[in-house]
This record gives C-alpha cells, sequence and structure tokens, in this order.
C-alpha cells in the first residue's frame, strides 16, 4: 500500500539528542493519547470520528496496538478479522492488517503519527510454563520485519515492550530480534522506543540499546500529586543522553490508586492531574507527553464490559476538558521554541520544592526565556535576570484556557517573589520571563 506521507512525514532524533524533530530539522513535539484498543475496536467511521477529533485539538501521536491487550489474538475485530492465523506471528492475516493500513493512512492525512506498539506485553511476556508467550526470537524477527516493511513509508513510531519489563536473557532475546526485524523491514525510517510496567523506565534496561532511539517511561495511576518529573529528571542525566517522555501518566477519570488498595476509592484523576503531569514533565526535561482517558484506552461503550470503573462512552470522553487542555500546552510549549529548554531548579531560591505545590522551573539555554510551573499557585521567588536581557517581561500563562497576561516590565531583572493570581487545587500557573528583545 502506498501510504500518504504529508510534509516528508519522517522523524529523526536532533542533534542535542533532547527532543525529536522532522527529518528537515523543523521541531516535534509529541503529545500523545493512547487508543491501545483503537485498531481492535473500532470501524472505519468512529476511527475518522476519533481522529478527526485528536487532530482538532492538536494531538500529534496515537499510541495503538496491533495485537492489543484485550483479548487481542482471538476476539475480531470490527469487520470480523482476527490479526494471526493459529495465534502465529510468522502467520499474519491480511484483512485484519489492511483495516491497520485505512487507519495509519487516515492518521497520516490529518498529520498525525501513529505510535504502533506490534504487540502488548502479556504476549510476549514470559510464562510459568517457561515460555514467552506466542513469541519465540524467531517468530519475534518475522513478525518485526513483516511490519517494518508493510509501513516503510508510513509516518509511524514503533513503540515496542506494552506494559511490560524485559526481566530475563530469554524476553531479551525476543525484544531483540522484533527490534532488529522492524530495522531491517523498514530500513531504518522509524524511530523505536519502548513502553515499560508502570511506574517504570525503559532506560532502566534499555538505555545502551543501540535501537533504543528514545526513552519513555510509565509514571503510572497510583496516586494523585505523583511527581513524574523525577523520571524525566533520571532519564535528562544519563549517558549518553537520549530523548524521553512519560508514555502513560495519570489517566482522566480513572480511579485514583485503583491498584494500591481493596477499598472503593471514589477519587478519580482529573484534568488538573492531567495538566500536572504534564507541565511537570516537560519543565524537567521532557520531550513532550502523552495524555490518557480512563474510557479511551479501552475504547468502552455501553455493552462492553468495563475496566476500572470506565462510566463515560469513548465518544463523549473526546471532549473532557483534559484533551482540550493538552492542545492549549502543546501550543503554549511550541510558541516559546521549546526545544530551547534546559531544566534548571536552582533558578527557585524560594518556594514549594516538594509535595503537591512543587515549582518546577526550566530555561532557555540562549537565555531569552524562562518558565516556572506554580501546580498550586504557591508564590515563589527566583533571580529575573536568569533571561539575558537589560528589560525582561513577566507573564502569567493559565493552562486551564490559554489566557497569558502581562504582569510587568523591568529593567531591574533582580530577586523577586512572585505569586500567582489564584492559589489552591486545580489553581495552576505558568509564569512566563522573556526578552522583551525578542520581539
Amino acid at each position: 500500500m502506498q501510504f500518504l506521507n504529508k510534509m516528508d512525514m519522517q522523524l529523526c532524533v536532533s542533534p542535542t539528542h533532547r527532543h525529536l524533530q522532522y527529518t528537515d530539522g523543523t521541531p516535534f513535539f509529541y503529545l500523545g493519547d493512547t487508543a491501545w484498543e483503537m485498531l481492535h475496536r473500532l470501524n472505519r467511521k468512529e476511527t475518522d470520528i476519533y481522529l478527526e477529533n485528536r487532530a482538532r485539538k492538536g494531538f500529534t501521536v496515537i499510541q495503538a496496538v496491533a495485537l492489543a491487550e484485550l483479548d487481542g489474538l482471538n476476539a475480531p475485530n470490527a469487520y470480523g478479522d482476527v490479526p494471526l492465523h493459529d495465534n502465529d506471528p510468522m502467520q499474519p492475516n491480511e484483512a485484519y492488517f489492511a483495516h491497520v493500513d485505512y487507519v495509519v493512512d487516515k492518521a497520516a492525512q490529518l498529520g498525525l503519527f501513529v505510535g504502533l506498539l506490534p504487540t502488548w506485553g502479556s504476549h510476549w511476556k514470559s510464562r510459568d510454563d517457561g515460555s514467552t508467550g506466542i513469541f519465540t526470537p524467531e517468530s519475534a524477527l518475522t513478525y518485526g520485519h513483516f511490519l517494518g516493511k508493510r509501513y516503510k513509508d508510513a509516518p509511524l513510531i514503533w513503540i515496542l515492550g506494552g506494559d511490560q519489563n524485559v526481566d530475563n536473557a530469554r524476553e531479551m532475546s525476543v525484544i531483540e530480534a522484533m527490534a532488529r526485524g522492524l530495522r531491517e523491514g523498514d530500513e531504518g525510517q522509524h524511530l523505536i522506543t519502548f513502553h515499560p510496567r508502570g511506574p517504570g523506565q525503559s532506560s532502566d534496561f534499555l538505555h545502551h540499546a543501540e535501537w533504543l532511539d528514545f526513552n519513555m517511561s510509565q509514571s503510572s495511576h497510583g496516586a494523585q500529586d505523583h511527581d513524574n518529573g523525577l523520571f524525566a529528571e533520571h532519564d535528562y542525566a544519563l549517558e549518553p543522553p537520549k530523548p524521553t517522555l512519560d508514555g502513560e501518566p495519570r489517566y482522566e477519570n480513572l480511579p485514583v490508586g485503583f491498584y494500591n488498595t481493596d477499598v472503593t476509592d471514589f477519587r478519580r484523576f482529573d484534568d488538573y492531574d492531567a495538566r500536572q503531569a504534564a507541565y511537570w514533565s516537560i519543565l524537567a526535561g521532557a520531550c513532550g507527553h502523552t495524555y490518557g482517558n480512563n474510557s479511551l484506552w479501552q475504547i468502552w461503550s455501553s455493552g462492553r464490559k468495563p475496566l476500572f470503573g470506565a462510566c463515560v462512552p469513548w465518544d463523549e470522553a473526546l471532549d473532557h476538558p483534559g484533551a482540550f487542555q493538552m492542545g492549549i500546552m502543546r501550543r503554549f510549549f511550541e510558541s516559546r521554541a521549546f526545544q530551547k529548554l534546559v531544566p534548571d531548579q536552582s533558578l527557585i531560591l524560594d518556594g514549594p520544592r516538594f509535595g503537591g505545590a512543587k515549582v518546577r522551573a526550566a530555561r532557555a539555554v540562549d537565555g531569552s526565556f524562562a518558565l516556572v510551573y506554580s501546580p498550586r499557585g504557591a508564590a515563589f521567588t527566583l533571580y529575573q535576570n536568569v533571561v539575558q536581557s537589560p528589560s525582561v517581561r513577566a507573564s502569567w500563562f493559565d493552562p486551564r484556557y490559554g489566557i497569558e497576561k502581562h504582569l510587568h516590565t523591568t529593567n531591574t531583572p533582580n530577586v523577586q517573589t512572585f505569586t500567582p493570581p489564584t492559589s489552591g487545587r486545580g489553581c495552576d500557573w505558568v509564569l512566563v520571563l522573556e526578552d522583551t528583545q525578542e520581539d
């Protein structure tokens, strides 16, 4: 199949090894959405609705799984097709992958990349009998080569893993073989990363793998105010440097810490939790971020068995507030040349350093601007001379609505305490300090 290749839609790692970019050098902001079951559960009309919605909101990557988690080997897709003949990775079903072709091409038409997981982790993970799911190194190599060759010209990112870590030599041999098959099949046209078990990081066991182009964390769903910026901080300090991002943070409308307690907890993560995770992570050095929604990852609708308390049909959940705010977040960072950012907590002279109110800061490597995120609207103190200009403009940015308001412009950029307009849970603000000569 000939895939639409809009604007030479191929990606690579930037020369700084801190962010991703198009092959022409244009910076790429990774804004993902977890639609793990999309290929398995949506028909083409529904796929169009989903992808068009995500494109309008500003997402750039759709994370989906070819061999899905929820009985993805045996339950057919919307057209009655299973992905493999006899559950054999060496015998892919052409009819099933024709539907995958449609989804990938439709995404390309909308300027979206598919972050394609060849398989969910349960299908390669070691079992009690010593086997590794349906995969051997030989079948993983063949299956990887099949996918790589088929989607060589498509705009996508390979994501290995699927909510599992590599824990032994046999599992490593399967993952290495699949990565090699992808590389041989697509001739190195696409980036490869790895989605680990949460909370976890691909860098813990794969950072030095030659095929791993960028790291991915799963900060997961254990608690509110869990500082996922610590994951990005960890990866940012590693050598050799590689881009990193959170591929599965707390999901909007998911019960808080559902796997940590046997007691029913009616708290659910909301749009504030999603925003807090995004700004914390990016200002700690991530090259982008991933959003998730409890109804969307499983493509839940009435008549399906809900997991983890899913109660809103997927097509209604498309417009939950957190999804809109992710687009606002992307536009904000792109307007400030996010690729120049360097995380720098030393900018904060005074202010919350722990807990849900923790302030995070980053500065442009050329001294042209700095950003400080206060997730609870708590006051903080910093040197304004982090912006290397005789005249510094300060503004407040509202992550909820994308509104920015000028605070003041000063020619005495010394120590200053900033108090956000509002405070408390849900009252997060970003201070923007800029060189006025950049206008």
